[in-house]
């Protein structure tokens, strides 16, 4: 089935750029050049992806993202101006998957949304019942099958990125994964930049949600220098 990307920036001539870039890819795109038609859109359509401004001219990109979260967990990509490094933190912090700084090579966007593609049909598509679908350990329970996440008893309402970093590191238990390893294995790519923190966001948010300190952590530890991991 040919996936379905909404792609929402004010900027015309950027927006049929990443439209004619993705439909040679076979994509289906749904194009907006506001913010208030694109979250009608989300309500009426079915949608794989999303490719979303910071800047539109009625409702932030970091609103729309917002609200996408509050009903769906399909990957959000973000564009972002240049340099702006608060802007990439709070996308990354409300929801988003992934991050765009304008201006940016068409080619690199292309890799970047069939990277999220993969990984999210990856990790919600049936397994074989021969794989290990759910781990439980120390109150958190993973369902890989029905994508949904328990701790203590409670749900954790996680960004597909969210569960499947944190799906890697516990599969992992006791072993530490690296940022280039679990870049690799959740974003399907390595390491875009030398000083690239997606992970290191992605990782502090998983904290926040699961009320897991930085300085004393019960699940998530920093390996200074390594990476990441949690004790069996």
């Amino acid at each position: 089935m040919t996936a379905r990307i909404l792609v929402v920036d004010d900027e015309q001539s950027i927006a049929d750029l990443i439209e004619v870039y993705l439909k040679s890819e076979n994509y289906s795109i749904l194009k907006f050049y506001n913010g208030h038609d694109a979250l009608q859109c989300v309500e009426n359509e079915n949608i794989d992806l999303a490719i979303l401004d910071v800047m539109l001219p009625d409702i932030s990109g970091f609103s729309i993202c917002q609200q996408i979260r509050e009903k769906h967990n399909f990957p959000v990509i973000m564009l972002t101006a240049k340099d702006e490094e608060v802007d990439k933190i709070t996308g990354l912090t409300i929801g988003a998957d992934d991050y765009i700084t304008k201006p940016f090579k068409p080619l690199e966007m292309v890799a970047r949304v069939k990277a999220q593609l993969r990984r999210f049909t990856k990790y919600n598509a049936s397994e074989s019942m021969q794989e290990e679908n759910t781990i439980v350990f120390s109150g958190l329970v993973l369902d890989r099958e029905k994508h949904e996440c328990m701790l203590n008893e409670k749900p954790l309402s996680l960004t597909p990125t969210e569960f499947s970093i944190l799906w890697v590191l516990a599969s992992n238990r006791g072993r530490v994964v690296s940022s280039e390893e679990l870049f690799l294995q959740v974003w399907g790519e390595k390491y875009f930049t030398k000083d690239n923190n997606t992970v290191m966001v992605h990782i502090r948010h998983l904290r926040e949600k699961m009320h897991d300190s930085a300085q004393h952590p019960k699940y998530i530890k920093t390996v200074w220098g390594v990476g990441y991991k949690i004790e069996a």
